[in-house]
């Protein structure tokens, strides 16, 4: 008998301006309106809590140092108020949450999603690897530990941000892992049209090429949010465009109708057949596969800024194992 979990991409704008705990608020909320709708997943945008840093777009760096600072005072420590909150609603619901965090680790932000358990466990916590373009003025790098796929309620879950998705081999590391159901996540409310068209593209190709399902989220900033983070009407038409808040099929189908404006949910029954009728014909990390000729190498040792003379390092090899390496 098939497995089907019913799943939600979320559209959601912040909110702007307070401690930080408002948006973590709106997601609780949202966590529970999907929970009546039967969900068992749901996916929220970027680093959502409690924003995406729109400022670093529309502003040179030696201007934002003000916005950045504040970012950096509402930003999430984990573990913490936010974690602890968010971990509430999904045990209550038992829903498996996917939510993106500005993290906070003394003196770095980082750009973080964070997988939750229906038990309210976190099951992951990773961190971009390579923040895009002007982010890399608000975001230190993530390393390779945290590109995993988890066993969760809801099935075997990953997570990449944003233009992690034109990393081939970021991906490949995931779909190496069988990944059932993947979760996007991509800021929205910026760039215009050409990146939803985009964004479409990038998620339906994974799908098909990882024979997952693709769960993709994006975020949305209302007119007036806008006019508070542009302060200038020349600077309002990047922030916005740029959301296609959809689920895709491991066909590649869209499953339901897109999001493409204003705040909803976008829900949809993942029957996990379609997997193995996908894989049947094209399993790209198995019989499709020719690791003889093409393989991944992947260092999964959490990047370190120190290390003790003396102390064991619990590492996983770099090179191939004993048993590769045997002519």
């Amino acid at each position: 008998m098939s497995r089907i979990v019913r799943a939600a991409a979320i559209q959601i704008s912040p909110v702007l301006g307070d401690d930080g705990l408002g948006t973590a608020r709106k997601v609780c909320q949202a966590i529970r309106e999907a929970a009546e709708k039967g969900v068992k997943l749901a996916v929220f945008p970027e680093t959502f809590v409690p924003y995406y840093p729109y400022f670093s777009f529309i502003q040179p760096a030696f201007r934002f140092g003000g916005e950045h600072l504040e970012l950096y005072e509402r930003a999430v420590v984990i573990p913490g108020p936010v974690t602890d909150i968010v971990a509430e609603a999904a045990r209550d619901t038992g829903i498996v949450v996917v939510l993106g965090v500005n993290e906070r680790d003394f003196g770095t932000l980082y750009n973080t999603q964070i997988i939750f358990d229906a038990t309210g466990e976190i099951l992951l916590k990773r961190r971009k690897i390579t923040p895009t373009y002007h982010e890399r003025m608000v975001w230190g790098q993530g390393d390779g530990s945290g590109l995993k796929v988890v066993e969760s309620a809801a099935g075997r879950i990953s997570a990449l941000a944003c233009w992690e998705h034109y990393n081939p081999l970021a991906r490949y590391a995931l779909m190496t892992q069988h990944e059932e159901i993947h979760c996007a996540q991509f800021p929205g409310s910026l760039v215009g049209q050409i990146f939803a068209d985009q964004m479409e593209v990038t998620i339906r190709h994974h799908a098909l090429e990882s024979g997952c399902f693709v769960v993709n989220a994006t975020g949305w900033l209302m007119e007036d949010q806008i006019k508070e983070i542009a302060r200038d009407p020349a600077l309002e038409g990047p922030l916005r465009g740029g959301c296609f808040t959809a689920i895709v099929s491991p066909e590649g189908r869209l499953l339901g109708t897109p999001l493409t404006e204003g705040e909803g949910m976008v829900i949809a029954d993942l029957d996990f057949a379609l997997i193995t009728k996908r894989k049947r014909m094209m399993d790209s990390v198995g019989h499709y596969a020719r690791p003889e000729l093409l393989s991944l190498l992947q260092d999964r040792r959490p990047a370190r800024t120190v290390h003790y003379v003396g102390e064991h390092e619990a590492a996983e090899p770099i090179g191939p194992s004993k048993d590769e390496a045997k002519p």
